[in-house]
């Protein structure tokens, strides 16, 4: 087998992994931002003031924020069970340690801090948990879109070849959720007074990058013979595409239905799908080809993966509109954002029961036919990381309230009740503070140019796969490798971002 062969067969065939186990990996990146903030507020409980130095801020979050999850991947994924309980552990050694020094002066009932947390205001027009999730699936998918290709990523995690629940299976439908949690309609108040068809219009013009991507990325695999998964969206088809497709697809659907029913129209259309999939023999299609012999001839039948799977992905990105537009319902305090986690909480308990129900009476997960029970576990797992996110933000206000003063970046800004601020104008953290804080924050860099970061990852991915015999790499070497490709990533985004650079012009 020559080298490229080698390397499409280290990919494929595979069969995922457990949800359980899905559902632990998930809980570290939580767990590392919690981590990183109760670090912050201990530093400035010590020294007075934050961290100041732009070297020694992108070193500890890099350390913090991104190393754990490369270890938890590769070396550590046999003991990936453990890693959040000695995670959540050492967390609690650090709250604790910041509870038992703080200034005596300060001290107060541990019931009257709870009372004060329950009735603490937050920025409502800010809500950290969407970038940090936004941030965070960028930042596992370049991980593992490397990883995949070395012995010490476990096969278990890749994507599944027909049916399974890989972690990078959920890592495309985590994009997709991620990119309509802040889609037009989502974003804009204005949306009702506005021309029906305005946002469609505007979609048109900001997906070119994408088609372009998408292209180029068609181009430069078939120039250089990189190898390949077909069965994953076809012989031209890529991620690039589905994500410009879904996008224009979904604004053209919220320009017909009402934009609060796009729950409604997303389920409808993956019942709908799955209908067909159970009922008529497009599944047959899908997975064998138009002869049952998986032929690829003519660009349906090249690509029919992918093209077939934008149904999947449209329902999915219309239900996460919707809680797009559930999650920015303006809620000003901590007690509202505890009722909304428990309304999360129980999305999340609701869907899981779904998808046992939906794997039971009709198929398996399938990300490559992007089926009913695939939509349902992407939304479930999903909501289980945002859920997981805003805990760790409530949790950091707590702990900054123990802590006055002290700040984190990409974290709730507690502010003055409405009343207050009519009559005095000034918020409890100033708000220099929190743009000197977002400065220094690796999670800031990367969102300000996300999709600049995942072309990185994947330019670097290639040439990486082209430079190095990944598949015969020992522990040691991968690890070095990994570490360095993603630090180098990340200095860009963190350069780019002390200078105040978007590379956005679309």
């Amino acid at each position: 087998m020559s080298q490229k062969q080698l390397k499409e067969a280290f990919i494929s065939n595979l069969n995922g992994t457990s949800l359980l186990e899905i559902s632990a990996g998930l809980s570290l990146a939580p767990l590392c931002l919690l981590c990183r903030g109760l670090l912050l507020i201990l530093y400035y409980l010590h020294h007075g003031k934050p961290v100041s130095s732009r070297k020694y801020s992108l070193l500890l979050d890099f350390l913090v924020l991104v190393s754990p999850l490369l270890f938890s991947c590769t070396i550590l994924s046999p003991i990936i069970f453990f890693m959040p309980v000695i995670l959540a552990a050492f967390c609690a050694g650090i709250f604790s340690k910041i509870y038992s020094q703080r200034k005596r002066e300060a001290r107060a009932p541990l019931g009257q801090i709870v009372k004060e947390f329950h009735k603490t205001y937050l920025d409502p027009e800010y809500i950290p948990a969407i970038t940090v999730f936004r941030v965070y699936v960028n930042v596992l998918t370049a991980i593992s879109i490397l990883a995949v290709d070395f012995p010490q990523y476990p096969r278990r995690y890749a994507k599944a070849e027909t049916y399974g629940t890989g972690v990078m299976d959920l890592g495309v439908g985590a994009f997709i959720f991620g990119n309509a949690l802040v889609c037009p309609e989502v974003r804009q108040k204005s949306y009702m007074t506005q021309p029906r068809f305005s946002n469609l219009a505007r979609q048109v013009l900001s997906v070119w990058p994408l088609i372009s991507l998408g292209v180029g990325r068609l181009l430069s695999v078939k120039s250089v013979e990189y190898h390949e998964h077909t069965s994953e969206y076809g012989v031209h088809w890529n991620f690039f595409f589905t994500l410009a497709f879904v996008r224009l697809a979904a604004s053209l659907l919220l320009a017909i239905f009402p934009k609060h029913k796009a729950w409604l129209v997303g389920l409808a259309l993956a019942v709908l799908y799955q209908l067909l999939l159970s009922t008529t023999s497009l599944k047959a299609f899908i997975l064998h080809g138009s002869d049952g012999r998986d032929s690829r001839l003519g660009f349906l039948d090249a690509n029919r993966e992918g093209l077939l799977s934008l149904l999947g992905y449209l329902a999915i990105y219309l239900a996460s509109v919707q809680v797009g537009l559930w999650l920015l319902q303006r809620r000003a305090s901590v007690r509202g954002w505890l009722r909304a986690l428990r309304g999360l909480a129980l999305a999340v308990l609701v869907l899981f029961v779904l998808l046992q129900l939906c794997q039971a009476c009709a198929e398996p997960v399938s990300r490559r036919v992007a089926n009913l029970p695939f939509c349902t576990w992407v939304l479930a797992h999903c909501l289980l990381l945002l859920s997981l996110f805003v805990l760790t933000d409530l949790t950091l206000v707590f702990t900054k309230l123990l802590v006055k003063g002290s700040g984190v970046p990409c974290c709730w800004e507690v502010v003055q009740p409405p009343d207050s601020s009519e009559k005095h104008g000034t918020e409890a953290v100033p708000a220099g503070r929190e743009d000197k804080l977002s400065e220094l924050c690796l999670i800031s860099a990367i969102n300000k140019n996300q999709l600049l970061f995942f072309l990185l990852a994947n330019v670097m991915t290639g040439a990486v796969n082209i430079l190095i015999d990944t598949i015969h790499s020992k522990a040691a070497f991968t690890l070095c490798i990994l570490h360095l490709y993603m630090f180098l990533n990340c200095l860009i985004m963190y350069i780019l971002h002390a200078r105040n650079i978007v590379l956005k012009f679309w």
